[in-house]
């Protein structure tokens, strides 16, 4: 499976669990630790549970492993490595203290509109 087909399947995922303000950050030229971060939040911890949980298991269905879960029992930032992509989920307000788009300023943003579901007014 490509790194693409591993994001679109964590992007569609979230955004199926109403995730908000989905990024993908292609951070393969400053970190060693993986390719890309798909960063997004979830205004209460349940939600971000429900997310994170749905991530998980689309990826199982394709065969892609975790490789460490980190934070699931707090739900405030919970991070989940699949190697070449980390998922990053926040609870709102620990994004915006965070900050990881900041922090990783110099990554130029993937686009991932094509995976998301545009809602009607």
């Amino acid at each position: 499976m490509t790194l693409e087909e591993t994001i679109e399947i964590a992007v569609k995922a979230a955004d199926a669990k109403r995730a908000e303000n989905l990024i993908a950050l292609d951070i393969h030229e400053q970190s060693l630790v993986a390719d890309t971060f798909l960063i997004m939040e979830a205004p209460t911890n349940r939600q971000v549970i429900a997310i994170v949980d749905e991530i998980e298991d689309k990826l199982a269905e394709a065969g892609v492993t975790l490789r460490h879960r980190e934070g699931r029992d707090e739900a405030e930032w919970v991070l989940l490595d699949f190697g070449d992509l980390m998922v990053h989920a926040f609870k709102s307000d620990a994004r915006q203290f965070y900050n990881l788009e900041k922090l990783w300023s110099d990554a130029p943003e993937t686009s991932i509109d094509q995976w998301l579901i545009k809602e009607e007014m």
